[in-house]
């Protein structure tokens, strides 16, 4: 149950600006979501699997002199870039915390607020941490999850591409490869499809989703243009594209038309209290 030994995306500088690139496709769910977690000026924030810091500064905006976020992650170099990113976000504290998000220690002592963003599906067996987390809460905390589902829209493109929308091909060698990726390294392409189930199973109260579709714009194929170079020698030990594939999908994708593709990937936003 515990983290993947490494992250199964990249970590390096190039990996933050897909971060950034990805912040700003989910601007609308993240901001939605804080609004339904009524942050206050002074709550202690803890963030699980903050990364560089995207989804923390939204939360920072938020807090005020008195404000606490506890920023989680198992990567130290990722942390370093947090700091650095958030070192001006406003007044509340951001306290880094390097360690395994899935361990729930003792940073999440006194959390009036949990959240985390695109971290859940990088956790082998995920559901069960949404039970024990919700059992190391005090009654009453607010939580917020936003997860992607990289398995909902192929529906949609597998039609597509059955009835003559061949221009949707690379699309599906996208999505084939990440949800193959993801099963070799036993960890859930599509956690956010189940989250609200899963949350009322463990208990947890006034439990609310919406599906947030990302339409498959110029920001979208560069995500996965960038997602490829990042793994793309993983993608070839695992037998899953050969680095000759991955720079062929990498030029059909920049092929593609600019408009009228069907959407690759989405969000759940799921908000509750434990």
């Amino acid at each position: 149950m515990n983290m993947p030994a490494e992250y199964v995306l990249g970590q390096t500088d190039r990996a933050a600006r897909r971060l950034a690139i990805q912040d700003e496709h989910l601007a609308e769910p993240s901001e939605r979501l804080l609004d339904q977690l009524r942050l206050g000026p002074a709550d202690r924030v803890v963030e699980l699997g903050c990364g560089p810091g995207g989804f923390s500064r939204r939360v920072l905006r938020r807090l005020a002199d008195g404000g606490v976020l506890v920023g989680v992650d198992a990567s130290p170099g990722l942390l370093e870039q947090a700091k650095a990113n958030l070192a001006a976000a406003g007044p509340a504290k951001f306290e880094p915390v390097a360690d395994d998000v899935a361990a729930l220690g003792p940073w999440l002592d006194g959390a009036d607020v949990v959240v985390g963003r695109a971290v859940l599906h990088h956790v082998p067996m995920g559901e069960f941490m949404i039970g024990r987390l919700r059992a190391r809460l005090r009654p009453g905390t607010r939580v917020g999850f936003i997860e992607p589902d990289f398995r909902t829209p192929l529906a949609r493109i597998g039609h597509l591409e059955a009835t003559g929308r061949a221009d949707v091909a690379p699309l599906r060698v996208f999505a084939t490869a990440i949800n193959q990726l993801y099963a070799a390294r036993r960890i859930s392409p599509a956690i956010g499809a189940t989250l609200a189930p899963t949350m009322q199973a463990a208990g947890y109260q006034k439990v609310r989703a919406a599906w947030h579709e990302l339409p498959s714009d110029a920001s979208v194929i560069e995500n996965i243009s960038m997602f490829y170079e990042e793994v793309r020698d993983v993608l070839a030990s695992l037998g899953i594209l050969t680095a000759s594939e991955v720079d062929e999908q990498r030029a059909l994708l920049r092929s593609l038309p600019a408009e009228g593709l069907p959407a690759v990937w989405g969000v759940q936003r799921v908000a509750a209290e434990a």
